[in-house]
């Protein structure tokens, strides 16, 4: 459903807001709808006027997400009363009947394909080609791909995206050296499912030769200058040794790698529809250990899956403690209307649901301070992301290639010349609360 703007509800003015919810996916697309609108005599309104346009990009991974969606949508209507609201993303592709229901909504893009089509309605003859800036970030996202053919029994998100299709390798070392010479010193490559770039266009009888997730960061990280490139995420049964070799080569990629474990139980796994066991899991991990300098990994893991057992839990606790990952996302399970998950019996009770989240966090706190004890004395590229005064007085803090969070201390020589975005080495002296104090190396940056 995409209902036609009639010509009498264009805006005049052509004031406009932008809220976006969910994914980096979706802050992309967000950005890339903003910067053709205000490419084309578009202005964003200020806090404190009314805007005469309303794009809302919407997420659907949970109940919750799509509440606070309708709940966005008619406070816009409140606080803009003669706007005109656009919605886009996965909750208006899920539910488009509801969303056009909403106040003030004028038109439901349901299928992100149709932005062209959308974009002539507001008297725009352009078709986007990326980005050049990333407002409100100090790192940039560049969507890579789009769609996911997997069928994990508790993710609707399958559903609600199209299917697989990967931007050509051109356009996208377009868009990243455009990012970088508009001063952005880490890019981020994001997909819906990030390890499957390229599988559409060179499987099968294509006649192509392989252009992969590896061959793209081989491709990117011949781009000069002093910038970081880091992927968002991706699954370990897509980690070959050929890709591990790839990457291990490359000078920009940040060694922080984000493989999604879910469960460290292979019975749980299989009910999710996973597609690894928990030893190749492992092996992967141990795999990019062995030709990377300490590299960091994070995950996301779902607790009270329906028919999680304590024997199950604990295993992922093992799992956990063996990958010794330096960060670990914590999700309770929450049921998704149209999942198999859904509709699993034993569900596991709230309160000890709570009381395995509590155990998980526990020992994502252990996991975390040991791997910033191993980098004590080590140096480490740093992007600064404040300026001395945002967090406490004189401090800089940012974010370092390995994910850890590490802080400047006001008496550092030269830190008063940093600028958020910058990037700048530094020595790693001591492991905080907050994370890692780091000392400049001067001349770095």
């Amino acid at each position: 459903m995409s209902t036609t703007i009639p010509s009498s509800t264009i805006p005049t003015q052509k004031s406009c807001r932008f809220v976006t919810f969910g994914c980096k996916v979706n802050q992309y697309e967000t950005q890339l709808v903003k910067e053709t609108l205000l490419r084309n005599g578009f202005y964003e309104a200020p806090e404190d006027e009314p805007a005469e346009l309303c794009i809302v990009n919407t997420c659907t991974v949970t109940s919750e997400a799509d509440s606070k969606a309708r709940q966005q949508i008619r406070g816009l209507a409140r606080r803009n009363p003669d706007a005109k609201t656009i919605v886009m993303g996965c909750y208006a592709t899920r539910d488009p009947e509801m969303v056009a229901m909403l106040p003030n909504v004028v038109e439901v893009v349901p299928d992100k394909r149709e932005l062209p089509d959308l974009f002539s309605r507001l008297g725009i003859d352009e078709t986007p080609n990326g980005i050049s800036r990333f407002d409100g970030h100090r790192r940039a996202f560049v969507k890579v791909q789009d769609g996911c053919i997997l069928k994990c029994t508790y993710c609707i998100i399958p559903q609600v995206r199209p299917g697989l299709r990967s931007r050509e390798p051109d356009e996208i070392e377009e868009e990243v050296r455009r990012l970088v010479d508009n001063g952005y010193s880490e890019i981020v490559l994001c997909g819906i499912h990030l390890g499957h770039f390229g599988v559409d266009t060179t499987r099968g009888k294509s006649g192509k030769a392989p252009f992969r997730l590896g061959h793209l960061i081989q491709k990117l990280d011949r781009i000069p200058g002093n910038w970081k490139l880091r992927l968002s995420s991706i699954e370990a049964a897509e980690v070959g040794t050929e890709f591990i070799n790839m990457v291990a080569d490359t000078e920009r990629l940040c060694p922080h790698f984000h493989p999604s474990l879910q469960s460290g139980s292979n019975e749980i796994l299989l009910r999710m529809r996973r597609r690894y066991r928990i030893g190749r899991f492992l092996e992967k991990i141990e795999q990019f250990r062995q030709r990377l300098d300490n590299p960091a990994f994070s995950t996301d893991v779902i607790v009270g899956f329906p028919g999680e057992s304590e024997r199950h839990f604990q295993e992922t606790l093992d799992a956990c403690a063996a990958a010794r990952f330096m960060k670990i996302h914590i999700f309770p399970f929450s049921p998704r209307k149209g999942t198999p998950a859904a509709d699993y019996p034993d569900h596991v009770p709230k309160e000890i649901v709570r009381e395995r989240c509590n155990r998980l966090a526990e020992l994502d706190r252990k996991l975390a301070a040991e791997y910033y004890a191993s980098l004590l004395g080590s140096e480490l590229s740093l992007m600064i992301e404040n300026r001395p005064s945002e967090i406490r007085t004189g401090w800089l803090r940012g974010t370092s290639c390995r994910y850890a969070p590490i802080e400047i201390p006001p008496a550092c020589e030269g830190m008063h010349s940093f600028r958020p975005g910058d990037r700048v080495d530094v020595r790693i002296l001591e492991v905080a609360d907050s994370g890692l104090l780091g000392q400049p190396i001067l001349n770095s940056r």
